[in-house]
């Protein structure tokens, strides 16, 4: 099921609903901003396709009347970011619904909140893609960028979307100098798209865990890079008390630092 405005006339890589776009049309990108338009138009993965629609069309009364974004998400934040959040997909109700990171639904205010805590976005109440949200020297991204049923993309499905992560990657490598990688899943995703990228790993490569700290090599040119690990900003995780507030301000703060973004 596709959109037919997300489709190309032409066929092979160059359709957005070839499993070949997202490496094609990544690699031809120069800039995050071409990069964020062609994400929104891919269409590679059939189940998230279908599922991304058919949540536009749950009509849940808190959203009744509004339209939903219902595609792949781009990220977020300044291209020369020095920082950089890694999550795991867009929520059914939230980025796919508002069509921007982590905006609209509980992960994202917690996560927006400390953040804003901490100087580096405008507003604590991500509410949507209009609402002005600016970020200083963080940018938002996630190695799958539609809604995946039960919030689990399969393992095709996140080999599939890489290049996007990829290319991102080496976009903004001139700057970049931290990752907060959200969660096991954004931890084990994000590996291969950095080695794409340029980044040297370390063998065996790092196991995550809440408040690890991993420096990569350079390669290929590539700055040293500091990743950190946290837990994952889900309803579950804060409900639970497993990720609090202060623990999520605590790993961020840390980045900043090593990024260099704060006073």
């Amino acid at each position: 099921m596709r959109r037919r405005d997300d489709l190309d006339d032409s066929d092979g890589p160059n359709d957005p609903g070839d499993p070949a776009f997202p490496r094609a049309a990544a690699a031809a990108e120069t800039s995050l901003a071409g990069l964020d338009a062609r994400v929104t138009r891919c269409a590679a993965c059939p189940r998230l396709v279908a599922w991304r629609e058919e949540k536009a069309h749950d009509d849940l009364p808190a959203y009744r009347g509004q339209r939903y974004w219902a595609r792949p998400v781009p990220g977020f934040g300044p291209a020369d970011a020095p920082l950089l959040i890694v999550g795991l997909a867009p929520a059914a109700h939230g980025a796919n619904r508002t069509g921007r990171m982590f905006t609209g639904d509980r992960s994202g205010d917690v996560l927006f909140a400390a953040l804003h805590a901490l100087g580096l976005a405008s507003r604590p109440d991500p509410v949507a893609a209009d609402d002005g949200m600016t970020l200083r020297g963080v940018r938002m991204s996630s190695p799958v960028r539609c809604a995946p049923p039960a919030n689990r993309p399969t393992p095709a499905e996140r080999d599939t979307c890489r290049p996007w992560l990829a290319r991102e990657l080496r976009l903004l490598a001139p700057t970049l100098r931290t990752v907060v990688v959200l969660g096991a899943f954004g931890w084990q995703a994000l590996m291969p798209a950095l080695a794409e990228a340029g980044w040297a790993l370390p063998r065996p490569r790092p196991a995550f865990g809440h408040g690890t700290r991993v420096t990569l090599g350079q390669r290929d040119g590539q700055a040293r890079l500091d990743l950190f690990g946290c837990y994952h900003v889900s309803q579950r995780n804060v409900f639970t008390g497993r990720l609090t507030p202060l623990m999520l301000r605590e790993v961020l703060e840390a980045a900043a630092e090593a990024a260099g973004i704060l006073p």
